[in-house]
């Protein structure tokens, strides 16, 4: 046989064997055996995987739907459009996990750590993430409509076009966060921290701001029709044609230092 021939074989061979190894490498037996990271398009739908060891996997385009994932470590895993809705992920470590495009809507994430989390454009709507940290996740354009973020840590976040209508954010930390321009109409912030908050045309009529720490946070040209401030902490804020129709100071200490009667 030709030399050229026996070499256009082996070619052919490694090919055929270069296509052959997605396949095996997305084998969900073999992943949830340990014996490989790489579960894309893996379907692991409803499955017990509480307190398993996922660090670092592959799980983009993965179907989790209703997976007990509790307690588990997604570590560093990419998520990218897999879809978790439903899933169990109370007390799971999702820091730095890469979840873009992920359906993560009606998921229980309470209590998660998602430090660094990137869920740019992800659906969590009716999650529920109380106490969960969220400090410097990227949630750029997430859907986050009635979730629950009551507790959650979101300081340092990035929520530019993020989805937050009917979102619950309760006692939520938003310290020095960037919510210029934002629709938080109608949003429960009750007792949250809101420091030095960039909240420059931000859309907050109707919002429950009642003992909210709003020290020096830029309030300027707001909309803060029918909002109530009372107990709120409004000191060194900038209020600067902000519109305040109908809203309610009760109690709350305002720009000057002086508490409202």
């Amino acid at each position: 046989m030709p030399i050229r021939w026996r070499m256009t074989g082996w070619l052919l061979g490694v090919a055929a064997a270069m296509l052959c190894a997605p396949a095996m490498a997305a084998d969900p037996d073999a992943f949830l055996a340990g014996t490989t990271k790489n579960c894309i398009e893996c379907d692991l739908s409803a499955r017990d995987l509480n307190g398993r060891d996922f660090k670092r996997a592959k799980l983009d385009r993965a179907k989790l739907r209703n997976a007990d994932l509790s307690g588990a470590s997604l570590f560093r895993a990419t998520l990218v459009r897999a879809d978790l809705a439903g899933a169990n992920l109370k007390d799971a470590n999702l820091n730095l996990v890469d979840a873009k495009w992920a359906d993560m809507s009606g998921a229980n994430l309470t209590d998660a750590l998602l430090y660094e989390g990137d869920f740019a454009s992800a659906n969590l709507a009716q999650a529920n993430l109380q106490g969960a940290r969220l400090g410097r996740a990227r949630l750029n354009q997430a859907n986050l409509e009635g979730a629950n973020l009551a507790r959650a840590d979101l300081r340092g976040a990035r929520l530019a076009g993020a989805r937050l209508k009917g979102a619950d954010m309760r006692s939520v930390k938003l310290d020095n966060q960037n919510l210029r321009g934002m629709d938080l109409s109608g949003i429960d912030f009750t007792m949250g921290d809101m420091v030095e908050a960039d909240l420059t045309g931000a859309d907050l009529r109707n919002a429950n701001l009642s003992g909210v720490d709003l020290f020096g946070a830029k309030l300027n040209a707001a909309d803060l029709r029918g909002a109530n401030l009372e107990g709120a902490n409004l000191g060194n804020a900038i209020l600067t044609d902000a519109l305040t129709e109908g809203a309610k100071f009760d109690a709350a200490i305002m720009p000057d230092g002086k508490r409202a009667e």
